[in-house]
């Protein structure tokens, strides 16, 4: 087994703080990209049944690319991996802009598979940030950095809602060239990361994985995680073109999409308390009842006030219910384990939401918003049984 380095104080504060921006500005471009991502699909897609197909493929980059970049980070170290991201995010704005100068729709799609590639990469700052700290303190260091995501919530928007008519031919141009500028600026701040081990020491040893996904709890967090993460992206993926089917207004949709987002990360700031406290797969419980909450509040009606408590409560959550299994995660891997282990969660998690959003747009049009709501309880409910069959308890590391 091969021991990881532990960081100082001042390392650790250094990682958490970069990672967190990080997850800022990445995940404004996931904003950006959900926000208008089906609105520039229904305007420009030669079937309105393919509206939502960047957001998919935006998922099916995410499932592609997350087992490649954890290879190339087990080989050549997270921060070679966090650049290839970031250079991906960069492609993503350049090549959304010029798809909505000459309109071609698969090009778009393309670029939206390029954000999923940055947002795979993205989404392991959460695991980077307990590298070389202490086990009982990496929950509360995971959460911090997905906390920073808030941040996300005002950048994302402001982008869209300050840019998207800045060119009035070529509306959201402007948009992802801002996106792609901020790219870059991530660029600069994960330059300044600090590994928490040679490259060698990550590469060394490590059990079969088919061992390590035969621990008892392994199979139903990473289930818990991933239905989660694709209901939220089920329900996300949809919302904002069914408030645009009934009549609301794109600034009310991009309000809509920002408190979602804030409620995503928000909690991030206390949640690794919570979990230090409660244990993470009770966390991840409470996680799944609060979304299926928010599709209580979506079913009551189609005013601003029920998309946005629904939005709301789907972001707090995500929030709950994926830190919960992530924390979970890594109390089942070793060191020299970790970026597989990770990558193959995360594999997992991306790989279950591309149904979810590609199966969203058909039931939008064919059967409305509540057919949308219906169908994200299944999986919820099918979570939770599996969740209170077992017992809810916390195990040692690996």
């Amino acid at each position: 087994m091969t021991a990881e380095h532990t960081l100082s104080a001042a390392q650790q504060k250094n990682n958490i703080i970069r990672l967190s921006a990080a997850q800022a500005l990445a995940g404004a471009n996931s904003v950006v990209f959900y926000a208008t991502g089906a609105i520039v699909g229904n305007a420009i897609a030669p079937s309105a049944t393919l509206a939502t197909l960047p957001i998919t493929l935006f998922v099916v980059g995410m499932a592609a690319c997350i087992l490649p970049v954890g290879v190339l980070a087990r080989k050549k170290g997270r921060k070679t991996a966090f650049m290839a991201g970031t250079g991906s995010g960069v492609m993503t704005g350049l090549t959304a802009a010029l798809a909505m100068v000459i309109g071609s729709f698969w090009l778009f799609c393309f670029a939206a598979f390029l954000g999923g590639a940055y947002a795979a990469v993205a989404l392991s700052f959460r695991f980077a940030a307990t590298d070389g700290v202490a086990p009982e303190r990496r929950a509360r260091a995971l959460s911090l950095v997905m906390g920073g995501g808030v941040i996300a919530g005002i950048i994302g928007p402001m982008l869209v809602s300050g840019t998207m008519d800045l060119w009035p031919p070529h509306t959201f141009a402007v948009t992802f060239i801002a996106q792609a500028l901020v790219a870059v600026i991530s660029a600069v701040i994960l330059s300044g990361v600090i590994a928490a081990e040679p490259v060698a020491a990550v590469q060394a040893g490590g059990r079969p994985l088919r061992e390590i996904v035969r621990q008892p709890g392994f199979a139903r967090t990473v289930f818990s995680g991933a239905v989660t993460y694709m209901v939220m992206n089920f329900l996300m993926t949809a919302a904002p073109l069914s408030m645009h089917m009934h009549g609301l207004s794109q600034q009310v949709s991009n309000l809509g999409i920002q408190w979602h987002v804030i409620a995503m990360y928000g909690p991030g700031f206390f949640t690794g308390r919570l979990i230090a406290r409660f244990g993470a797969a009770r966390i991840t419980v409470a996680g799944l009842v609060i979304t299926a909450g928010s599709v209580v509040a979506g079913l009551s009606g189609t005013d601003i006030f029920h998309y946005w408590l629904s939005l709301i409560l789907l972001g707090l959550g995500w929030n709950f219910g994926f830190t919960g299994a992530s924390a979970k995660i890594i109390e089942f891997h070793r060191p020299e384990e970790k970026t597989q282990v990770q990558s193959l969660n995360d594999f997992v998690v991306f790989g279950v939401m591309i149904v979810g959003s590609f199966s969203s747009g058909a039931l939008l049009h064919l059967y409305g918003w509540n057919a949308v709501l219906w169908g994200s309880l299944v999986p919820v409910g099918i979570a939770l049984l599996s969740n209170c069959k077992f017992p809810l308890r916390s195990r040692s590391p690996a």
